[in-house]
Protein backbone atom coordinates (compact mmCIF):
# COMPACT_ATOMS: atom_id res chain seq x y z
CA UNK A 1 0.00 0.00 0.00
CA UNK A 2 1.75 3.29 -1.10
CA UNK A 3 2.10 6.30 1.60
CA UNK A 4 -0.85 7.99 -0.12
CA UNK A 5 -3.35 5.50 0.17
CA UNK A 6 -2.68 5.06 3.76
CA UNK A 7 -2.50 8.58 4.51
CA UNK A 8 -6.15 8.79 3.12
CA UNK A 9 -7.49 5.56 4.73
CA UNK A 10 -5.99 7.41 8.11
CA UNK A 11 -8.03 10.49 7.38
CA UNK A 12 -10.68 8.37 6.54
CA UNK A 13 -10.76 6.36 10.22
CA UNK A 14 -10.29 9.76 12.02
CA UNK A 15 -13.38 11.34 9.72
CA UNK A 16 -15.20 8.33 10.78
CA UNK A 17 -14.26 8.36 14.73
CA UNK A 18 -15.79 11.50 14.64
CA UNK A 19 -18.93 10.76 13.07
CA UNK A 20 -19.86 7.70 15.86
CA UNK A 21 -17.79 5.06 17.49
CA UNK A 22 -15.50 3.31 15.88
CA UNK A 23 -15.63 -0.44 16.22
CA UNK A 24 -11.99 -2.41 16.29
CA UNK A 25 -11.30 -4.92 13.58
CA UNK A 26 -11.73 -8.50 15.37
CA UNK A 27 -10.20 -11.54 14.09
CA UNK A 28 -13.55 -13.00 13.32
CA UNK A 29 -14.80 -9.91 11.21
CA UNK A 30 -11.33 -10.37 9.45
CA UNK A 31 -12.18 -14.33 8.67
CA UNK A 32 -16.12 -13.20 7.91
CA UNK A 33 -14.73 -11.07 5.66
CA UNK A 34 -11.76 -12.66 3.55
CA UNK A 35 -13.65 -16.35 3.56
CA UNK A 36 -17.16 -18.24 2.99
CA UNK A 37 -19.39 -17.51 -0.02
CA UNK A 38 -20.07 -14.18 -1.46
CA UNK A 39 -23.44 -13.25 -0.01
CA UNK A 40 -21.85 -14.15 4.12
CA UNK A 41 -18.93 -12.10 3.16
CA UNK A 42 -20.98 -9.38 1.94
CA UNK A 43 -23.49 -8.98 4.87
CA UNK A 44 -19.80 -9.10 6.93
CA UNK A 45 -18.99 -6.25 4.47
CA UNK A 46 -22.29 -3.96 5.14
CA UNK A 47 -21.89 -4.86 9.04
CA UNK A 48 -18.30 -3.21 9.48
CA UNK A 49 -18.88 -0.63 7.32
CA UNK A 50 -20.69 1.55 10.28
CA UNK A 51 -18.16 2.68 12.20
CA UNK A 52 -15.40 0.84 10.62
CA UNK A 53 -11.89 1.47 11.90
CA UNK A 54 -8.56 2.46 10.18
CA UNK A 55 -7.35 -1.67 10.51
CA UNK A 56 -11.06 -1.96 8.58
CA UNK A 57 -10.82 -0.03 5.86
CA UNK A 58 -7.11 -1.22 5.46
CA UNK A 59 -7.87 -4.86 5.20
CA UNK A 60 -11.04 -3.57 2.53
CA UNK A 61 -8.34 -1.78 0.68
CA UNK A 62 -6.26 -5.03 0.56
CA UNK A 63 -9.46 -6.90 -0.53
CA UNK A 64 -9.89 -4.50 -3.36
CA UNK A 65 -6.19 -4.70 -4.20
CA UNK A 66 -6.18 -8.73 -4.22
CA UNK A 67 -3.44 -8.39 -1.42
CA UNK A 68 -5.09 -11.02 1.17
CA UNK A 69 -4.12 -14.85 1.92
CA UNK A 70 -5.54 -16.74 4.24
CA UNK A 71 -5.55 -20.15 5.68
CA UNK A 72 -7.71 -22.26 8.18
CA UNK A 73 -6.42 -20.13 11.20
CA UNK A 74 -5.02 -16.34 10.19
CA UNK A 75 -5.78 -14.08 7.27
CA UNK A 76 -2.73 -12.03 6.02
CA UNK A 77 -1.92 -8.67 4.46
CA UNK A 78 0.41 -9.26 1.88
CA UNK A 79 2.38 -6.72 0.00
CA UNK A 80 6.14 -6.82 -1.72
CA UNK A 81 6.51 -10.22 -0.16
CA UNK A 82 6.01 -9.23 3.87
CA UNK A 83 3.31 -10.36 5.49
CA UNK A 84 0.84 -8.19 8.14
CA UNK A 85 -1.39 -9.31 10.41
CA UNK A 86 -4.73 -7.12 9.77
CA UNK A 87 -5.92 -7.13 13.14
CA UNK A 88 -2.36 -6.17 15.17
CA UNK A 89 -1.19 -4.60 12.09
CA UNK A 90 2.13 -6.11 12.80
CA UNK A 91 4.59 -7.97 10.50
CA UNK A 92 3.70 -12.04 10.98
CA UNK A 93 5.54 -14.51 8.42
CA UNK A 94 2.95 -16.04 5.35
CA UNK A 95 2.88 -20.06 5.30
CA UNK A 96 3.76 -21.51 2.16
CA UNK A 97 -0.21 -23.44 2.53
CA UNK A 98 -1.96 -19.84 2.80
CA UNK A 99 -4.32 -19.51 -0.02
CA UNK A 100 -5.29 -15.72 -2.21
CA UNK A 101 -8.64 -14.68 -1.46
CA UNK A 102 -11.06 -14.71 -4.63
CA UNK A 103 -13.33 -12.31 -5.16
CA UNK A 104 -16.02 -13.09 -8.15
CA UNK A 105 -17.30 -9.46 -9.86
CA UNK A 106 -20.34 -9.44 -7.08
CA UNK A 107 -17.77 -9.02 -4.56
CA UNK A 108 -15.68 -6.57 -6.41
CA UNK A 109 -18.63 -4.21 -6.70
CA UNK A 110 -19.52 -4.54 -3.14
CA UNK A 111 -16.06 -3.67 -1.96
CA UNK A 112 -15.58 -1.05 -4.69
CA UNK A 113 -18.59 0.74 -3.08
CA UNK A 114 -17.63 -0.04 0.56
CA UNK A 115 -14.36 2.32 -0.63
CA UNK A 116 -16.55 4.60 -2.48
CA UNK A 117 -18.41 4.74 1.06
CA UNK A 118 -15.48 5.20 3.42
CA UNK A 119 -14.56 7.92 1.14
CA UNK A 120 -17.87 10.02 1.73
CA UNK A 121 -15.37 11.65 4.91
CA UNK A 122 -12.50 12.17 2.50
CA UNK A 123 -11.33 15.48 3.14
CA UNK A 124 -11.45 16.32 -0.67
CA UNK A 125 -14.36 17.39 -2.30
CA UNK A 126 -13.41 16.23 -5.72
CA UNK A 127 -13.20 12.67 -3.67
CA UNK A 128 -16.54 12.84 -2.07
CA UNK A 129 -18.27 13.39 -5.23
CA UNK A 130 -16.82 10.96 -7.30
CA UNK A 131 -17.41 8.48 -4.03
CA UNK A 132 -21.02 9.62 -4.47
CA UNK A 133 -21.60 8.53 -8.25
CA UNK A 134 -20.07 5.65 -7.53
CA UNK A 135 -23.00 4.86 -4.98
CA UNK A 136 -25.37 6.14 -7.09
CA UNK A 137 -24.74 3.16 -9.76
CA UNK A 138 -25.98 0.45 -6.75
CA UNK A 139 -27.78 2.30 -4.19
CA UNK A 140 -27.95 -0.64 -1.41
CA UNK A 141 -30.11 -0.27 1.79
CA UNK A 142 -27.40 -1.92 3.85
CA UNK A 143 -25.41 0.84 3.38
CA UNK A 144 -28.06 3.58 4.41
CA UNK A 145 -26.37 4.26 7.88
CA UNK A 146 -23.15 5.60 6.83
CA UNK A 147 -25.20 7.30 4.43
CA UNK A 148 -26.63 9.19 6.83
CA UNK A 149 -23.58 10.05 9.05
CA UNK A 150 -21.93 11.54 5.54
CA UNK A 151 -24.81 13.78 5.16
CA UNK A 152 -25.29 14.71 8.32
CA UNK A 153 -21.20 16.11 8.12
CA UNK A 154 -21.65 17.06 4.58
CA UNK A 155 -21.15 20.53 4.25
CA UNK A 156 -21.14 21.47 0.52
CA UNK A 157 -24.53 21.88 -0.91
CA UNK A 158 -24.30 20.46 -4.01
CA UNK A 159 -23.42 16.95 -2.36
CA UNK A 160 -25.53 17.25 0.89
CA UNK A 161 -27.92 17.39 -2.17
CA UNK A 162 -26.67 14.29 -3.74
CA UNK A 163 -26.25 12.74 -0.57
CA UNK A 164 -29.99 13.61 -0.01
CA UNK A 165 -30.92 11.99 -3.87
CA UNK A 166 -28.43 8.75 -3.08
CA UNK A 167 -30.47 8.34 0.51
CA UNK A 168 -34.07 8.64 -1.06
CA UNK A 169 -32.46 6.20 -3.88
CA UNK A 170 -31.70 3.37 -1.23
CA UNK A 171 -35.08 4.11 0.73
CA UNK A 172 -36.85 2.85 -2.62
CA UNK A 173 -36.03 -0.43 -2.35
CA UNK A 174 -37.51 -0.80 1.54
CA UNK A 175 -39.93 -3.18 2.88
CA UNK A 176 -41.73 -0.15 4.52
CA UNK A 177 -44.10 0.69 2.09
CA UNK A 178 -44.02 4.82 3.87
CA UNK A 179 -40.53 4.75 3.16
CA UNK A 180 -40.62 3.93 -0.28
CA UNK A 181 -43.21 6.51 -0.78
CA UNK A 182 -41.76 8.97 0.76
CA UNK A 183 -38.81 8.10 -1.64
CA UNK A 184 -40.59 8.16 -4.33
CA UNK A 185 -41.86 11.72 -3.87
CA UNK A 186 -38.43 12.94 -3.03
CA UNK A 187 -36.43 11.47 -6.34
CA UNK A 188 -39.22 13.43 -8.27
CA UNK A 189 -37.16 16.76 -7.78
CA UNK A 190 -34.60 15.05 -9.48
CA UNK A 191 -32.79 15.59 -13.14
CA UNK A 192 -30.57 12.57 -13.64
CA UNK A 193 -31.10 9.77 -16.08
CA UNK A 194 -29.68 7.35 -13.11
CA UNK A 195 -32.54 8.26 -10.89
CA UNK A 196 -34.64 7.88 -13.77
CA UNK A 197 -33.59 4.19 -14.26
CA UNK A 198 -33.80 3.25 -10.76
CA UNK A 199 -37.14 4.20 -10.85
CA UNK A 200 -38.13 2.70 -13.76
CA UNK A 201 -37.05 -0.95 -12.25
CA UNK A 202 -38.77 0.00 -9.38
CA UNK A 203 -42.02 0.80 -11.22
CA UNK A 204 -42.04 -2.67 -12.66
CA UNK A 205 -41.93 -4.51 -9.66
CA UNK A 206 -43.76 -1.94 -7.15
CA UNK A 207 -47.49 -3.79 -5.96
CA UNK A 208 -48.38 -0.75 -3.81
CA UNK A 209 -50.82 1.41 -5.86
CA UNK A 210 -49.71 4.51 -3.96
CA UNK A 211 -45.57 3.80 -4.18
CA UNK A 212 -46.65 3.37 -7.99
CA UNK A 213 -48.73 6.35 -8.75
CA UNK A 214 -45.79 8.74 -6.84
CA UNK A 215 -43.58 6.64 -8.89
CA UNK A 216 -45.03 7.39 -12.09
CA UNK A 217 -45.43 10.83 -11.51
CA UNK A 218 -42.04 11.20 -10.36
CA UNK A 219 -41.03 9.76 -13.77
CA UNK A 220 -42.99 12.51 -15.48
CA UNK A 221 -41.26 15.32 -13.52
CA UNK A 222 -37.82 13.74 -14.00
CA UNK A 223 -38.51 13.21 -17.93
CA UNK A 224 -39.69 16.86 -18.35
CA UNK A 225 -36.64 17.92 -17.01
CA UNK A 226 -33.97 15.46 -19.07
CA UNK A 227 -36.10 16.57 -22.06
CA UNK A 228 -34.96 20.20 -21.75
CA UNK A 229 -31.55 19.04 -21.49
CA UNK A 230 -31.97 17.64 -24.50
CA UNK A 231 -33.23 20.62 -26.11
CA UNK A 232 -30.82 22.56 -24.75
CA UNK A 233 -28.00 20.37 -25.94
CA UNK A 234 -29.48 20.45 -28.89
CA UNK A 235 -28.97 24.19 -29.72
CA UNK A 236 -25.81 24.33 -28.15
CA UNK A 237 -24.72 21.62 -30.80
CA UNK A 238 -26.27 23.82 -32.91
CA UNK A 239 -24.33 26.97 -32.41
CA UNK A 240 -21.55 24.52 -31.99
CA UNK A 241 -21.54 23.54 -35.61
CA UNK A 242 -22.79 26.73 -37.18
CA UNK A 243 -19.39 28.55 -35.61
CA UNK A 244 -17.57 26.07 -37.57
CA UNK A 245 -19.33 26.84 -40.70
CA UNK A 246 -18.83 30.38 -39.79
CA UNK A 247 -14.87 30.24 -40.07
CA UNK A 248 -15.07 28.06 -42.75
CA UNK A 249 -17.61 30.29 -44.61
CA UNK A 250 -15.60 33.64 -43.46
CA UNK A 251 -12.83 32.97 -45.71
CA UNK A 252 -15.86 32.09 -48.93
CA UNK A 253 -16.77 35.48 -47.57
CA UNK A 254 -13.75 37.18 -49.52
CA UNK A 255 -12.61 35.06 -52.07
CA UNK A 256 -16.09 34.26 -53.67
CA UNK A 257 -18.32 37.10 -52.06
CA UNK A 258 -16.44 39.64 -52.65
CA UNK A 259 -13.63 39.09 -55.16
CA UNK A 260 -15.89 36.33 -57.04
CA UNK A 261 -13.52 33.48 -57.28
CA UNK A 262 -15.16 29.82 -57.02
CA UNK A 263 -12.26 28.54 -55.02
CA UNK A 264 -12.65 24.71 -54.76
CA UNK A 265 -9.64 24.51 -53.18
CA UNK A 266 -10.87 26.41 -49.74
CA UNK A 267 -11.45 23.27 -48.00
CA UNK A 268 -8.03 21.84 -48.67
CA UNK A 269 -6.42 25.87 -47.39
CA UNK A 270 -8.49 24.88 -44.17
CA UNK A 271 -6.29 21.24 -44.37
CA UNK A 272 -3.06 23.50 -44.41
CA UNK A 273 -4.25 25.26 -41.29
CA UNK A 274 -4.88 21.76 -39.25
CA UNK A 275 -1.74 20.32 -40.56
CA UNK A 276 0.02 23.69 -39.23
CA UNK A 277 -1.56 23.25 -36.07
CA UNK A 278 -0.02 19.39 -36.07
CA UNK A 279 3.43 20.55 -36.62
CA UNK A 280 3.59 23.07 -34.02
CA UNK A 281 1.64 20.66 -31.83
CA UNK A 282 4.24 17.98 -32.55
CA UNK A 283 7.60 21.13 -31.92
CA UNK A 284 6.25 21.46 -28.56
CA UNK A 285 5.77 18.15 -27.54
CA UNK A 286 9.48 17.69 -28.39
CA UNK A 287 11.27 20.85 -27.55
CA UNK A 288 9.05 22.32 -25.25
CA UNK A 289 6.72 19.66 -23.01
CA UNK A 290 6.98 21.86 -20.12
CA UNK A 291 4.42 24.68 -22.17
CA UNK A 292 3.12 22.18 -24.20
CA UNK A 293 -0.57 23.21 -23.09
CA UNK A 294 -0.03 26.51 -24.56
CA UNK A 295 0.69 25.45 -28.16
CA UNK A 296 -2.87 26.68 -29.31
CA UNK A 297 -1.52 30.09 -28.60
CA UNK A 298 1.14 29.94 -31.35
CA UNK A 299 -0.56 27.47 -33.87
CA UNK A 300 -3.52 30.09 -34.07
CA UNK A 301 -1.35 32.65 -36.21
CA UNK A 302 0.92 29.72 -37.88
CA UNK A 303 -1.69 28.20 -39.47
CA UNK A 304 -3.02 31.50 -40.68
CA UNK A 305 0.35 32.41 -42.11
CA UNK A 306 0.89 29.09 -43.68
CA UNK A 307 -2.66 28.98 -45.40
CA UNK A 308 -2.34 32.57 -46.48
CA UNK A 309 1.10 32.09 -47.93
CA UNK A 310 -0.55 29.10 -50.01
CA UNK A 311 -3.53 31.20 -51.22
CA UNK A 312 -1.24 34.09 -51.86
CA UNK A 313 0.81 31.88 -54.34
CA UNK A 314 -1.83 30.63 -55.67
CA UNK A 315 -3.49 33.77 -57.08
CA UNK A 316 -0.05 35.19 -57.94
CA UNK A 317 0.41 31.89 -60.49
CA UNK A 318 -3.01 30.73 -61.56
CA UNK A 319 -6.36 32.46 -60.19
CA UNK A 320 -4.84 36.30 -61.49
CA UNK A 321 -5.30 35.09 -65.13
CA UNK A 322 -8.75 33.46 -64.44
CA UNK A 323 -10.79 36.49 -62.97
CA UNK A 324 -14.23 36.77 -65.15
CA UNK A 325 -13.90 33.19 -66.23
CA UNK A 326 -15.76 31.18 -63.47
CA UNK A 327 -15.95 27.56 -65.20
CA UNK A 328 -12.51 27.85 -65.73
CA UNK A 329 -11.83 29.10 -62.33
CA UNK A 330 -13.75 26.21 -60.58
CA UNK A 331 -11.62 23.58 -62.86
CA UNK A 332 -8.41 24.86 -62.08
CA UNK A 333 -8.99 25.16 -58.27
CA UNK A 334 -10.48 21.99 -57.98
CA UNK A 335 -7.33 20.73 -59.60
CA UNK A 336 -5.24 22.93 -57.21
CA UNK A 337 -7.35 20.79 -54.19
CA UNK A 338 -6.38 17.74 -55.19
CA UNK A 339 -2.37 18.35 -55.68
CA UNK A 340 -2.72 19.83 -52.27
CA UNK A 341 -4.15 16.62 -50.95
CA UNK A 342 -1.46 14.44 -53.01
CA UNK A 343 1.12 16.63 -51.62
CA UNK A 344 -0.27 16.07 -47.74
CA UNK A 345 -0.12 12.61 -48.50
CA UNK A 346 3.14 12.57 -49.83
CA UNK A 347 4.43 14.92 -46.43
CA UNK A 348 2.56 13.19 -43.82
CA UNK A 349 1.04 10.00 -44.98
CA UNK A 350 -2.51 9.00 -45.89
CA UNK A 351 -3.84 7.89 -42.23
CA UNK A 352 -5.51 10.95 -39.98
CA UNK A 353 -3.23 12.26 -37.58
CA UNK A 354 -3.81 12.98 -34.02
CA UNK A 355 -3.98 17.08 -32.41
CA UNK A 356 -4.21 16.78 -28.84
CA UNK A 357 -6.23 19.12 -26.68
CA UNK A 358 -4.56 21.08 -24.55
CA UNK A 359 -5.59 20.99 -20.50
CA UNK A 360 -7.90 23.89 -20.49
CA UNK A 361 -9.66 23.16 -23.40
CA UNK A 362 -10.20 19.25 -22.22
CA UNK A 363 -13.40 18.29 -20.29
CA UNK A 364 -16.66 20.65 -19.79
CA UNK A 365 -18.87 22.20 -18.03
CA UNK A 366 -22.01 20.46 -16.62
CA UNK A 367 -24.87 22.60 -16.94
CA UNK A 368 -27.64 19.86 -16.50
CA UNK A 369 -27.30 16.18 -15.43
CA UNK A 370 -27.95 15.49 -19.22
CA UNK A 371 -25.96 18.36 -20.85
CA UNK A 372 -22.27 19.19 -20.67
CA UNK A 373 -21.07 22.28 -22.60
CA UNK A 374 -17.26 20.48 -23.92
CA UNK A 375 -14.72 23.23 -23.05
CA UNK A 376 -13.35 22.69 -26.79
CA UNK A 377 -16.63 23.75 -28.25
CA UNK A 378 -17.39 26.95 -26.23
CA UNK A 379 -13.65 27.98 -27.22
CA UNK A 380 -14.68 27.70 -30.79
CA UNK A 381 -17.72 29.21 -30.67
CA UNK A 382 -15.52 32.00 -28.65
CA UNK A 383 -13.05 32.10 -31.22
CA UNK A 384 -15.28 32.45 -34.52
CA UNK A 385 -17.10 35.52 -32.65
CA UNK A 386 -13.66 36.90 -32.38
CA UNK A 387 -12.20 36.23 -36.10
CA UNK A 388 -15.70 37.97 -36.96
CA UNK A 389 -15.14 40.64 -34.98
CA UNK A 390 -11.66 40.94 -36.53
CA UNK A 391 -12.44 40.28 -39.83
CA UNK A 392 -15.40 42.95 -39.97
CA UNK A 393 -12.81 45.71 -38.53
CA UNK A 394 -10.44 45.15 -40.90
CA UNK A 395 -12.88 45.36 -44.26
CA UNK A 396 -14.83 48.37 -42.48
CA UNK A 397 -11.69 50.24 -40.85
CA UNK A 398 -8.58 50.00 -42.34
CA UNK A 399 -7.55 50.94 -45.86
CA UNK A 400 -6.85 47.53 -46.90
CA UNK A 401 -10.49 46.70 -46.33
CA UNK A 402 -11.31 50.19 -48.23
CA UNK A 403 -9.36 49.35 -50.94
CA UNK A 404 -10.97 45.57 -51.16
CA UNK A 405 -14.37 47.29 -50.77
CA UNK A 406 -13.30 50.01 -53.77
CA UNK A 407 -11.98 47.30 -55.80
CA UNK A 408 -15.14 45.17 -55.51
CA UNK A 409 -17.51 48.27 -56.61
CA UNK A 410 -16.04 49.19 -59.39
CA UNK A 411 -12.38 47.80 -60.27
CA UNK A 412 -11.64 50.11 -62.94
CA UNK A 413 -13.10 53.16 -61.22
CA UNK A 414 -10.02 52.23 -58.36
CA UNK A 415 -7.36 51.77 -60.95
CA UNK A 416 -7.70 54.86 -61.83
CA UNK A 417 -7.33 56.63 -58.26
CA UNK A 418 -4.33 54.84 -58.15
CA UNK A 419 -5.19 51.51 -56.44
CA UNK A 420 -2.80 48.79 -57.20
CA UNK A 421 -5.58 46.06 -57.78
CA UNK A 422 -3.93 43.34 -58.57
CA UNK A 423 -1.96 43.80 -55.15
CA UNK A 424 -5.09 44.10 -53.73
CA UNK A 425 -6.43 40.86 -55.34
CA UNK A 426 -3.71 39.13 -53.78
CA UNK A 427 -4.29 40.47 -50.03
CA UNK A 428 -7.86 39.48 -50.18
CA UNK A 429 -7.19 35.88 -51.38
CA UNK A 430 -4.67 35.75 -48.87
CA UNK A 431 -6.76 37.29 -46.57
CA UNK A 432 -9.44 34.52 -47.00
CA UNK A 433 -6.72 31.67 -47.50
CA UNK A 434 -5.43 32.72 -44.04
CA UNK A 435 -9.28 32.63 -42.56
CA UNK A 436 -9.45 29.25 -43.53
CA UNK A 437 -6.42 28.23 -41.85
CA UNK A 438 -7.90 29.19 -38.81
CA UNK A 439 -10.53 27.26 -39.71
CA UNK A 440 -8.39 24.21 -40.13
CA UNK A 441 -6.94 25.10 -36.65
CA UNK A 442 -10.34 25.40 -34.89
CA UNK A 443 -11.69 22.11 -36.33
CA UNK A 444 -7.98 20.00 -35.35
CA UNK A 445 -9.45 20.85 -32.23
CA UNK A 446 -12.71 18.82 -32.28
CA UNK A 447 -11.37 16.07 -34.47
CA UNK A 448 -8.58 14.22 -35.97
CA UNK A 449 -6.79 16.05 -39.76
CA UNK A 450 -6.17 14.23 -43.06
CA UNK A 451 -5.73 14.86 -45.65
CA UNK A 452 -10.00 14.98 -46.75
CA UNK A 453 -10.95 17.42 -43.95
CA UNK A 454 -11.80 20.13 -46.43
CA UNK A 455 -13.81 18.05 -48.50
CA UNK A 456 -17.05 17.60 -45.56
CA UNK A 457 -17.35 21.27 -44.71
CA UNK A 458 -16.86 23.07 -48.81
CA UNK A 459 -20.34 22.81 -50.18
CA UNK A 460 -21.96 23.75 -46.97
CA UNK A 461 -19.75 27.15 -46.93
CA UNK A 462 -20.63 27.55 -50.09
CA UNK A 463 -24.18 27.16 -49.02
CA UNK A 464 -23.72 29.64 -46.03
CA UNK A 465 -22.38 32.48 -48.24
CA UNK A 466 -25.02 32.29 -51.11
CA UNK A 467 -27.88 31.89 -48.45
CA UNK A 468 -26.48 34.33 -46.76
CA UNK A 469 -26.12 37.00 -49.24
CA UNK A 470 -23.11 37.11 -51.49
CA UNK A 471 -20.26 39.51 -50.05
CA UNK A 472 -22.16 40.24 -47.12
CA UNK A 473 -20.83 39.16 -43.67
CA UNK A 474 -23.89 39.89 -41.19
CA UNK A 475 -25.70 37.40 -43.99
CA UNK A 476 -23.25 34.57 -43.29
CA UNK A 477 -22.95 35.06 -39.34
CA UNK A 478 -27.04 34.39 -39.83
CA UNK A 479 -27.10 31.74 -42.69
CA UNK A 480 -24.19 29.97 -40.83
CA UNK A 481 -25.84 29.70 -37.38
CA UNK A 482 -29.32 29.26 -39.01
CA UNK A 483 -27.99 26.07 -40.96
CA UNK A 484 -26.05 24.49 -38.02
CA UNK A 485 -29.12 25.12 -35.61
CA UNK A 486 -31.32 23.64 -38.22
CA UNK A 487 -29.55 20.93 -39.54
CA UNK A 488 -29.17 19.43 -36.10
CA UNK A 489 -32.84 19.95 -35.26
CA UNK A 490 -33.53 18.04 -38.36
CA UNK A 491 -31.04 15.34 -37.48
CA UNK A 492 -32.88 14.44 -34.23
CA UNK A 493 -36.09 14.58 -36.25
CA UNK A 494 -35.04 12.38 -39.41
CA UNK A 495 -31.84 11.35 -39.10
CA UNK A 496 -28.32 13.01 -40.61
CA UNK A 497 -28.88 11.97 -44.76
CA UNK A 498 -32.43 13.35 -44.39
CA UNK A 499 -31.88 16.39 -42.94
CA UNK A 500 -29.24 17.19 -45.18
CA UNK A 501 -31.36 16.57 -48.04
CA UNK A 502 -34.26 18.56 -46.41
CA UNK A 503 -31.31 21.68 -45.77
CA UNK A 504 -30.32 21.67 -49.29
CA UNK A 505 -34.26 21.68 -50.26
CA UNK A 506 -34.84 24.36 -48.16
CA UNK A 507 -32.00 26.37 -49.26
CA UNK A 508 -32.94 25.89 -53.15
CA UNK A 509 -36.49 26.82 -52.83
CA UNK A 510 -35.08 30.46 -50.88
CA UNK A 511 -32.81 31.12 -53.38
CA UNK A 512 -35.49 30.62 -55.68
CA UNK A 513 -37.90 33.42 -53.38
CA UNK A 514 -35.06 35.45 -52.87
CA UNK A 515 -31.83 34.99 -55.41
CA UNK A 516 -29.59 37.64 -53.49
CA UNK A 517 -29.66 36.22 -50.15
CA UNK A 518 -30.56 37.00 -46.64
CA UNK A 519 -28.98 40.22 -47.76
CA UNK A 520 -28.30 41.90 -50.51
CA UNK A 521 -25.07 43.83 -51.50
CA UNK A 522 -25.72 47.56 -51.32
CA UNK A 523 -23.99 49.85 -53.89
CA UNK A 524 -23.31 50.22 -57.55
CA UNK A 525 -21.33 47.47 -58.81
CA UNK A 526 -19.05 48.04 -62.34
CA UNK A 527 -21.56 46.71 -64.46
CA UNK A 528 -24.57 47.93 -63.29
Amino acid sequence: MTPSILRRILLTAFALLACGQAHALTPQQARALTTGEAETRIEALNQALPGADAQTIALIQALADNAVKFTDSAVFVVKDGKGTDPVSGLEVSVPEAAEDVINNNQMRGELDAALASIKLFAPDVKVRADAIKTLQAEPDEAKLPLIEKAYAAETAPALKDALGALRSAMLLGSTDQAKRLDAAQALGVSGTPATKTLLLDRQKVETEPDVKAAITVALRSIEGRLAWGERLGVVFTGISLGSILLLVALGLAITYGLMGVINMAHGELMMIGAYATYVIQNLFRAYLPAAFDWYVLLAIPASFLAAALVGAVLERSVIRWLYGRPLETLLATWGISLVLQQGVRTLFGAQNVPVENPAWLSGGVAVMSNLTLPFNRIAIIAFAVLVLAGVSALIARTRLGLFVRGVTQNRKMAACMGVNTARIDTYAFALGSGIAGLAGCALSQVGNVGPDLGQGYIVDSFMVVVLGGVGQLAGTVYAAIGLGVLNKLLEGWQGAVLAKIMVLVFIVIFIQKRPQGIFAMKGRSDEA
